[in-house]
């Protein structure tokens, strides 16, 4: 049975950092494609990162160069290191995972409904 539990969502001045972390069970890393998706209240879920199954990463513009995701591989755990955090960052974020697609994962091909397992959601708030 797949899992994906998250963690590391807080409250954090402006500038600050967070790391999330999402700890999967089930789940085969070298085979399985990885993202992270923010949503905030009344709008659509958007793709932040993703990870593709030979590691290649993706970001959405608003977070290059200052978010980067990676995998611990032999801790089964996918992470989202944030840092110079903004008020607009501030946003529901969940980890998505699924067996590797037909076409290669990146932010301008992320959808959250090629994602069959997601993790619950861990807030994050960025304050001024």
């Amino acid at each position: 049975q797949v899992q994906l539990v998250e963690s590391g969502g807080g409250s954090v001045q402006a500038g600050g950092s967070l790391r999330l972390s999402c700890e999967m069970s089930g789940v085969t890393f070298k085979t399985w494609c990885m993202g992270w998706f923010r949503q905030v209240s009344g709008k659509e879920r958007e793709g932040v990162a993703s990870i593709d199954v030979d590691g290649t990463t993706s970001y959405a513009d608003s977070v290059k160069g200052r978010f980067t995701i990676s995998q611990d591989n032999a801790n089964n755990i996918l992470y989202l290191q944030m840092n110079s955090l903004k008020p607009e960052d501030t946003a529901m974020y969940y980890c998505a995972a699924d067996r590797a697609f037909s076409f290669r994962l990146s932010i301008a091909t992320m959808w959250e409904g090629d994602f069959n397992h997601w993790g619950q959601g861990t807030q994050v708030t960025v304050y001024s």
